[in-house]
């Protein structure tokens, strides 16, 4: 059994890093965020092409994190593969011995680094956690018999402060009805408001819930997101606390923490995005007592 499994069954607040495989074959650079991020966390979610950019591949990297002695979360998005090549890669991840596996939508090629590449999208998410769980009980998604059954530990994504919360909460519904057991959310960004929707979460859909917490290292983070990411805005109190700062990385490692303190109360766990600053993880995890 995943140790990630084991630690939601056990009660326990989870932790959790991410980590980008490379643009290419050398995975020198993503190992030194391992053992950055490995010894603190529960589990590292490798990212899959992420912002529909090329690198090496999340099970590849996720096989590489796993003989390093810790616990990867194999992303898996619906993008760049058909109904046959994401059966195979799950087949794949179970053969490998990679059990938690994260299961998303995917970024839109055309805003990628190869633009002129074809989405394929075949199936969305929600199928593809129906596929992971069928999987599971030794089936394909024609139904017929596999030669061995997966053990795969199936996530998905939330996204509780978006709107309007009955689409987004149905959806959420939608995914753990086809067996998706945790979650794992965007970044959190009003602690109020997240507290009530992953009550509901929780409490209806039987599902284990990691927050998103995403370092909000500079003024030009904030306008990334601000910008970039369709649903995620950075309220304005919490931009004018970074932007008026003589030292934002020190406000946001402050903010980091608080969130993260606030969130032992709320949430199952949480997902920690630093963006590449992996050093300061320990940091926020001590300030919010979970050293």
């Amino acid at each position: 059994m995943s140790r990630l499994r084991e630690a939601f069954e056990r009660g326990e607040f989870v932790i959790t890093g991410e980590v980008a495989p490379p643009h290419g074959t050398d995975v020198s650079k993503m190992m030194r965020s391992v053992e950055l991020l490995g010894p603190v966390t529960h589990a590292l979610n490798v990212t899959d092409n992420q912002g529909a950019t090329l690198h090496l591949s999340s099970l590849a990297a996720s096989k590489a994190i796993l003989d390093a002695g810790y616990e990867p979360i194999f992303q898996q998005t619906c993008r760049d593969r058909n109904r046959l090549a994401l059966q195979s890669d799950l087949l794949s991840a179970g053969t490998l011995g990679l059990e938690n596996v994260l299961i998303l939508t995917g970024d839109d090629p055309r805003g990628g680094d190869h633009p002129q590449a074809k989405g394929v999208f075949d199936l969305d998410s929600t199928q593809l956690i129906e596929v992971a769980a069928g999987l599971n009980r030794g089936k394909d998604m024609n139904g017929a018999a596999l030669e061995g059954a997966t053990n795969l530990h199936v996530g998905a994504a939330a996204f509780p402060e978006a709107e309007p919360w009955d689409i987004q909460f149905e959806r959420a519904r939608g995914k753990a009805e086809a067996g998706a057991v945790f979650f794992q959310t965007q970044a959190v960004m009003d602690i109020d408001l997240f507290s009530e929707r992953v009550a509901e979460l929780r409490s209806k859909l039987g599902v284990k819930v990691i927050a998103g917490i995403l370092l909000l290292k500079s003024g030009r983070v904030i306008d990334f997101i601000n910008e970039k990411l369709a649903g995620l805005m950075v309220p304005d109190e919490i931009a004018d606390r970074i932007r008026g700062a003589s030292d934002p990385m020190g406000v946001a490692i402050e903010l980091a923490t608080e969130q993260v303190r606030a969130l032992r109360d709320v949430a199952d766990g949480v997902h920690i995005m630093s963006l590449g600053s992996d050093s300061v993880v320990p940091q926020i995890l001590r300030g919010a007592g979970l050293d």
